[in-house]
């Protein structure tokens, strides 16, 4: 009921977002939105694409009559495939850990129009299929209030008690708002992702299969 809001995505970018976010202390209503000429790149997204580009380079790399020589150089090339693949779903699947200061400074808070308040941060991340969005309010700490002052670490999500520094201003996290949305295709790729490890490691089987057959071979 706190944060309500339509996000388009296209590919790897975030190319609108519009949000109302209801004030808790007084129920005054925020709005914002992307500017116009802006667009905000997921880099899991990105990361996740390059990593299937450089398992496709693997694969495809080779002249098309190039014939394998032996069971040990398809598996070395079966390794470094599956390697790319994990890294890309780990990617989809692991969001990164942010600490406050980070999110504050991060190119996302220019992105809005009106610009954002002091007192609210924002962040976008891919987690499995979803797209999050989560809305942090802030509120500055006193002089006075600081000596229990232990600034926060890295994390995915932050809560409430969280405190900052940041511009020479400490902070403490008053209220967090995680809204999500189930993107279809993140579902397809990761279901992908899947189906191409699992397809792979049973080539690898069948591959040492044959090897150990070759193996024990009577001379």
């Amino acid at each position: 009921d706190q944060v309500k809001g339509v996000l388009t995505l296209q590919g790897d970018a975030l190319s609108q977002a519009d949000i109302n976010l209801k004030m808790p202390r007084n129920n005054q209503l925020l709005h914002f939105a992307f500017r116009e000429d802006k667009q905000w790149k997921l880099q899991q997204i990105q990361d996740a694409r390059n990593h299937v580009n450089q398992a496709i380079y693997l694969l495809m790399n080779r002249d098309v009559s190039y014939q394998f020589k032996t069971g040990s150089e398809v598996l070395k090339l079966m390794d470094a495939v599956m390697l790319q693949l994990s890294r890309a779903r780990n990617r989809l699947t692991t969001p990164a850990t942010l600490t406050l200061p980070e999110i504050a400074s991060s190119g996302l808070t220019k992105m809005f129009t009106p610009a954002l308040p002091p007192d609210i941060l924002v962040n976008f991340y891919i987690n499995l299929n979803k797209l999050c969005l989560t809305v942090y309010q802030l509120h500055a700490l006193q002089p006075s209030t600081t000596k229990n002052f232990r600034p926060a670490g890295g994390s995915i999500l932050h809560n409430p008690g969280a405190m900052f520094e940041f511009g020479s201003q400490r902070y403490e996290v008053s209220h967090v708002h995680k809204v999500e949305c189930v993107v279809p295709w993140l579902n397809d790729a990761l279901v992908f992702f899947t189906v191409s490890l699992q397809l792979c490691q049973q080539l690898k089987d069948k591959i040492s299969v044959f090897s150990s057959y070759w193996n024990y071979r009577p001379y």
